[in-house]
């Protein structure tokens, strides 16, 4: 049973957020969306997964020449005020404390191959989710541009995301910050990528957000926010040994397949989605799990288990 929690400040599809003055209390929820909507059912363990990959993602960008700067302040559970001491056993391994940032508008998605409707839409119709391909690539082949950098607006929880072209993005951001958002996410796609493959692993897509945080000279950084190379925000697919054709996926595209193909319902429908069945909710925690445990190299121990192994 979830412990009562102050009312967060705001909340998004999986995450609540509590402002606490100069830094903001992340904290990662069981909850799982899809389709825009945010379903009924919960996934066991869910909220440590995206967090703790999250955190093991900051790390790992944050070495070598050129780190990635990113809002984590701390993940130690020492650390939170005296406030959320009641509720600190659900809060561990599920929650971030984080600069403040200004978050720009905008989903930077980047995709390392096209999904197989996607692939249709852009040999029928020369358009990538109904923006021409021009737009995307300044004029160049897709093959020249890969990864491809494909943004959209940022929607309210409940609303859809916009696919938008470079032209649009700029009327949201200016022309400077399209450029460096841009080629800050292909290269973090490509660093992401590139440790993926080292396990076996294809990064497909995901997406990053960005946000501006303010220096103590009064300059402003973009740094990266949010979660990060999740399950929730990208898709993976396992590769076997000799690298040959994908054979497994671990993200949320697993909840959608079954929404679509074998629970009845339809996004055409305007209603929401039934409950998951308990095996589909135990086969994707069993997933989500997976995907830490293959990306990190690490075996997945839940905060609660830790806790009481420390005890022993």
């Amino acid at each position: 049973m979830t412990p009562v929690l102050p009312p967060p400040t705001r909340q998004g599809k999986v995450r609540d957020i509590y402002d606490l003055g100069d830094q903001l209390l992340l904290v990662t929820t069981d909850k799982i969306s899809a389709f825009d909507y945010v379903l009924q059912s919960t996934i066991p363990h869910k909220g440590e997964v995206l967090t703790q990959l999250s955190l093991f993602w900051f790390n790992h960008l944050s070495d070598g020449e050129n780190p990635i700067p990113n809002h984590l302040i701390s993940s130690n559970i020492n650390d939170l005020a005296e406030q959320y001491v009641p509720v600190a056993n659900y809060l561990a391994g599920r929650f971030m404390l984080v600069k403040k940032a200004k978050p720009f508008p905008v989903e930077c998605i980047v995709r390392g191959r096209l999904t197989p409707s996607l692939q249709d839409e852009l040999s029928q119709n020369n358009t990538l989710h109904g923006v021409p391909i021009e737009k995307l690539t300044c004029g160049k082949s897709p093959d020249q541009v890969f990864p491809l950098f494909t943004p959209s607006t940022k929607a309210e929880v409940g609303d859809h995301d916009i696919n938008i072209s470079l032209d649009q993005m700029i009327d949201l951001v200016g022309a400077d910050h399209t450029n460096q958002l841009r080629d800050l996410s292909i290269d973090i796609f490509k660093r992401a990528a590139r440790h993926c493959a080292s396990r076996d692993i294809t990064l497909i897509d995901t997406k990053f957000e960005f946000g501006l945080i303010e220096n103590s000279d009064g300059s402003s950084q973009i740094t990266l926010i949010d979660e990060v190379l999740t399950p929730d925000s990208s898709r993976f697919q396992v590769v076997d040994s000799t690298g040959g054709s994908p054979n497994e996926c671990f993200d949320k595209q697993f909840v959608r397949d079954w929404l679509l193909n074998d629970s009845g319902w339809s996004p055409d429908l305007g209603t929401a989605p039934p409950p998951l069945p308990a095996e589909i909710i135990k086969a994707t925690s069993a997933k989500y799990i997976q995907a830490y445990e293959r990306i990190t190299g690490q075996p997945f121990v839940p905060a609660a288990r830790q806790a009481s192994q420390g005890d022993a």
